[in-house]
């Protein structure tokens, strides 16, 4: 862990963010000035605590830094603000519009997996495929706590004695989470996380690192391949966001819907789930 990632992590200081996301991005603070259209002067004397910022130019500044919402509220926060994005949850009446919207994303993928997620993978929607499909392969009702897709898939009792090749598919994930999070920056929930996974059994220790080459293969996905009755079922996915998000549920949301990626899965997935709902 850097120390600036350490700071950040440990203290509320507006003087810490700032410079934790002008870090984060790889901006001086002339780089910063010039984005964000005031004073290097200022942004040091910000920085050292000599001048708190106004509310427009702190969310200037994080708007140049592209910093999440949930984290501009900190900044606003610890600047001595209100907080200007709504915090409710995905399941509130504000957000009705957007999971309606989702609801009829998921329906519509039938009869092929999909599942809505916040920023920590856990589940939070799931269209009847989804639980039907990876019951085809372990019990899921037998599953208590907090569903997450992650822990599913590295879990030595879920899916992972399922999945082929295994290894390349848990490699595959772990960048996926240093890749999709939210900021491009792994935040303490998002390392909780990361540190949860690699503490399974076989995972390798240089998985910790987040420089890792990228795959080697020529196609356009990356699939992930399920192993049912000695056969590959072949799949991959594609991710949903919301755009032009102005609360946090909104900009953390995230639909994951699961293709067939050859004509020979999407038969077999068909014949499968008709022979599960019998």
């Amino acid at each position: 862990m850097s120390a600036s990632n350490l700071r950040y992590r440990e203290s509320n200081d507006l003087r810490a963010l700032l410079r934790h996301w002008r870090e984060a991005r790889g901006f001086s603070q002339l780089d910063l000035s010039l984005v964000a259209g005031i004073s290097q002067r200022q942004i040091s004397f910000i920085e050292s605590g000599r001048s708190v910022p106004g509310r427009q130019t702190l969310m200037n500044i994080a708007q140049s830094l592209d910093v999440p919402l949930r984290e501009r509220n900190a900044l606003l926060l610890s600047a001595g603000y209100a907080p200007m994005y709504s915090e409710a949850e995905w399941s509130d009446k504000e957000m009705s519009v957007v999971m309606g919207a989702a609801t009829r994303m998921l329906q519509q993928h039938e009869p092929f997996p999909a599942i809505v997620m916040d920023r920590y993978w856990n589940v939070l929607l799931t269209n009847p495929a989804t639980p039907d499909f990876f019951s085809c392969f372990i019990d899921m009702a037998a599953r208590t706590g907090p569903r997450n897709i992650l822990h599913l898939m590295f879990d030595p009792q879920g899916m992972r004695p399922h999945i082929a090749d295994w290894e390349s598919v848990a490699l595959s994930l772990i960048q996926r989470v240093h890749r999709e999070a939210v900021g491009h920056v792994i935040d303490a929930r998002t390392q909780q996380l990361l540190d949860a996974l690699l503490a399974y059994p076989g995972v390798r220790p240089e998985w910790r690192s987040q420089a890792m080459a990228a795959s080697s293969s020529t196609l356009p996905v990356v699939p992930l391949s399920f192993v049912k009755d000695g056969a590959a079922l072949n799949y991959f996915s594609m991710i949903t966001t919301v755009g032009t998000p102005s609360t946090v549920a909104a900009q953390e949301l995230r639909i994951e819907c699961m293709f067939p990626a050859d004509s020979e899965t999407e038969a077999r997935h068909i014949a499968l789930l008709q022979a599960a709902r019998e």
